[in-house]
């Protein structure tokens, strides 16, 4: 077992969703990094006492990562935001990444570094050794466990997407567009790359209905399941949803005079199609470019490292 603080607001709320990660054994609400010993919630609230709102989670590094939970973390926070997250405003709301282990100083660093590289940006969220921590009141442990309806400023379809999450983006690593151009087909770099869409009916995917997952062809990190793919009579590659809340990001498009949400991929920030609120049972349609795919048959998943989401086929 092993263990990380994490501030990310109100600590009900992010207790509640690192709770509900697959790998995570036991959370504990607390006081962290301040300069007084015992805080009551009074004291963190109203006499300056430096202590952050933190979560102890304990983890089993055999099911998680600690680079996969640290990027689950931040898809709860605003990176950006300094001394607030949701509503809640002060120092005890900063967001913060603690260790008690030097040995995860260059994970965190290494996670922290790729975010800004990724985000563009440099981030508010202060990390190093755990100075100091106090559980906080009973009242506060598991509160909207013991309070379903209480205040959380992480909405509950981010909770449900953290319980779901089992694919890391980690070992899925994005190349160069000169690496791309090199390994592609002219479709396939133009549909990733330069957000093109294949002609209609084009591509073999749209009425193969065999048992495996489909990849995105630039990462090969996993998108979508065979149980979720449906025909839609569209004429492109059509999923009910992804096969991991978080492998695909949704951006406003609005090219050629339409309004549409385009998906892309995590990892790769490959384009991948549009999602429509059409779909089966008043659900949505993920419309994919099969040029932005690689299948992978069932019985080839343990071979090729895709073991593990053999039970969601």
């Amino acid at each position: 077992m092993a263990e990380i603080y994490l501030a990310g607001g109100c600590f009900w709320g992010t207790e509640k969703y690192m709770s509900s990660i697959r790998g995570v054994l036991k959370t504990s609400a607390g006081y962290a990094n301040g300069s007084t010993e015992n805080p009551t919630y009074e004291d963190v609230c109203y006499k300056d006492t430096g202590h952050a709102e933190a979560v102890k989670v304990e983890y089993d590094p055999g099911v998680i990562k600690l680079s996969f939970l640290l990027a689950l973390f931040f898809e709860s926070i605003d990176p950006f935001s300094h001394n607030r997250q949701g509503g809640d405003v002060g120092t005890q709301y900063r967001t913060g990444i603690y260790y008690t282990d030097p040995a995860d100083k260059e994970i965190v660093e290494c996670v922290l570094t790729s975010l800004e590289r990724r985000l563009n940006r440099a981030v508010a969220i202060e990390h190093g050794l755990l100075v100091n921590f106090y559980p906080a009141e009973e009242y506060h442990q598991n509160y909207l466990q013991k309070n379903p309806t209480g205040y959380c400023h992480i909405s509950p379809s981010l909770i449900k997407k953290a319980a779901n999450a089992i694919v890391d983006p980690a070992f899925y690593p994005k190349e160069g567009n000169n690496t791309l151009k090199a390994r592609l087909s002219k479709m396939q770099y133009d549909v990733t790359v330069n957000k093109a869409t294949e002609p209609p009916f084009s591509s073999e995917y749209n009425s193969l209905y065999s048992d495996g997952i489909y990849v995105d062809i630039t990462t090969g990190e996993p998108l979508f399941s065979s149980k979720d793919k449906f025909d839609a009579g569209c004429g492109w590659p059509s999923f009910t949803k992804p096969i991991d809340p978080f492998t695909v990001k949704e951006r406003e498009d609005n090219s050629f005079l339409m309004r549409r949400t385009e998906v892309i991929s995590r990892a790769g920030s490959a384009h991948l199609g549009h999602v429509f609120a059409d779909g089966p049972n008043g659900g949505l349609r993920y419309c994919i470019n099969g040029a932005s795919l690689r299948f992978i048959e069932k019985a080839q998943m343990e071979k090729e490292g895709y073991g593990y989401l053999l039970k969601l086929i």
